[in-house]
């Protein structure tokens, strides 16, 4: 995957009576971690991967996050939930 983004119809939100981050989609929610939000908030078409990643080590004070970013990145493209702005 090249330039990741969100699936049409899907949107990060904040669930304020859970305090928790969600992947709103129209079969749903998918509850997130502050982590994944951070990443699929970075999911904008324009980014790749290895920006993503150059980004979060910069707010990480130089963390090698590249396996963590890639890992999420792939597991919802398998579910159709992220897709590749560059196909």
């Amino acid at each position: 995957m090249t330039r990741p983004r969100l699936a049409t119809g899907a949107r990060l939100g904040y669930d304020e009576v859970r305090k928790e981050h969600v992947l709103l989609v129209p079969e749903g929610a998918v509850r997130l971690n502050r982590t994944a939000a951070e990443v699929l908030e970075l999911c904008d078409g324009q980014r790749s991967v290895d920006e993503i990643v150059g980004a979060l080590s910069e707010r990480y004070d130089g963390a090698d996050l590249r396996d963590d970013v890639r890992g999420l990145v792939e597991a919802m493209a398998q579910k159709g939930l992220v897709v590749d702005a560059a196909a």
